[in-house]
């Protein structure tokens, strides 16, 4: 008589079905006549016409490939290769920008030097990302961050954060403390990153200081007009998940993670967009690994989500974002979009690492998921060991 296979047990082979799907899926993204792991960002993607768009489709697929385990076989010559191809878009003072970006068509804020530096700054957080699953020992070039590590460009640049849209805001600083980071852990060139530490430490703590003194605490979170407004404080919730990370990060207790929690408890376990789901399944898992709280409800709403987001696989195994609009590279308002709808690398990534940490919490230690190491998208606190 063939053994009768549970609900759960089903929904683990799923995830290993799904798996594979997407690896074959992220094969078909490879570019013609570029190095290996070189992607375009979705099959309606004209490489010819837009080869910038080129960067954040291999930076998002080599992340989701690590994620999933399929860069255990690559060479080092296939890895020393992919991280020339990714240079060549560097900046000289280290920052990487998109080819073809231009002034008259990026948007973030009404100040130029603002919308560029919000540009750069998340191109460059998730480039150095792919870089590091490649080559965790390369050492960045982070000229264009040490100006920070001034108490008084600090506090100024901390002074013009605008929390009127905190979901904006909450890339600027987690980027901006990984940058900081990766100086600590690397040095400059000059200096090894030991040298750095005190001024990186002081960095942080202002960084600390500013949060605490600006925490809406009844939330948890951060962001003007929260309590009032559902849609600010959806946007409160999405922004602060990012500063999270350099709590979790630093080994630090987090005022109003638990108000966090019940937040995120409180949203309907169904599919919304790859930030929002990814988002609201980032805060859960750490609350459930660092926090004794609400644990069982945690467990309950990931797993009504998880099959959810499988079903939300496309066909051809990649993931979308959401089913209806456009889709653009963000800020680059006049520059390449293609219909929402079909798989992307952006949302495919995404979507794994919401369902990479969902498993790790139903299924300790069945796979062995490659978390991101750099604070943002798809970092899982380093002193993570799932709970038995």
């Amino acid at each position: 008589m063939l053994k009768k296979i549970d609900s759960r047990e089903k929904l683990a082979i799923g995830i290993d079905n799904a798996r594979a799907a997407t690896l074959d899926w992220l094969k078909t993204m490879q570019s013609a006549g570029k190095p290996k792991g070189c992607m375009r960002i979705s099959g309606m993607h004209d490489a010819d016409r837009w080869p910038g768009v080129l960067l954040p489709g291999t930076y998002n697929g080599i992340m989701c490939l690590d994620l999933l385990g399929g860069l255990a076989d690559w060479s080092a010559a296939e890895r020393t290769s992919l991280v020339k191809w990714l240079e060549a878009s560097r900046l000289p003072d280290g920052r990487f920008r998109i080819e073809g970006m231009q002034e008259a068509d990026v948007f973030k804020k009404p100040d130029l030097d603002e919308t560029w530096r919000y540009i750069d700054f998340h191109v460059t957080n998730y480039t150095l990302g792919a870089i590091e699953t490649l080559a965790p020992d390369h050492r960045p070039i982070l000229e264009f961050a040490k100006d920070y590590l001034d108490d008084r460009t600090l506090g100024h640049w901390l002074s013009l954060r605008d929390l009127r849209d905190p979901w904006q805001e909450g890339n600027n600083i987690v980027n901006l403390a990984s940058f900081l980071l990766l100086l600590r852990q690397h040095g400059d060139g000059h200096q090894s990153g030991s040298a750095w530490q005190p001024e990186v430490d002081r960095a942080l703590q202002q960084l600390f200081a500013w949060h605490d003194r600006l925490r809406e605490p009844t939330t948890g979170f951060w962001g003007v007009g929260q309590l009032s407004d559902k849609t600010q404080l959806l946007h409160a919730f999405a922004g602060s998940m990012h500063n999270f990370h350099i709590w979790y990060h630093e080994g630090c207790a987090l005022e109003g993670q638990d108000r966090a929690v019940d937040y995120c408890l409180s949203l309907p376990p169904r599919i919304d967009s790859a930030c929002i789901d990814v988002d609201a399944v980032d805060v859960l898992v750490h609350g459930w690994r660092l926090l004794d709280h609400r644990r069982n409800d945690i467990e309950e709403w990931l797993a009504a989500l998880l099959p959810k987001l499988l079903a939300f696989q496309r066909t051809d195994g990649g993931f979308c974002d959401v089913l209806g609009g456009v889709r653009r590279q963000d800020g680059w308002v006049n520059g390449y979009e293609e219909p929402q709808g079909h798989s992307n690398s952006f949302a495919t990534w995404f979507r794994w690492i919401a369902i990479a940490m969902i498993a790790d919490v139903l299924w300790p230690r069945r796979w062995n998921w490659k978390f991101r190491r750099m604070i943002g998208i798809g970092y899982r606190a380093a002193n993570w060991t799932a709970a038995a």
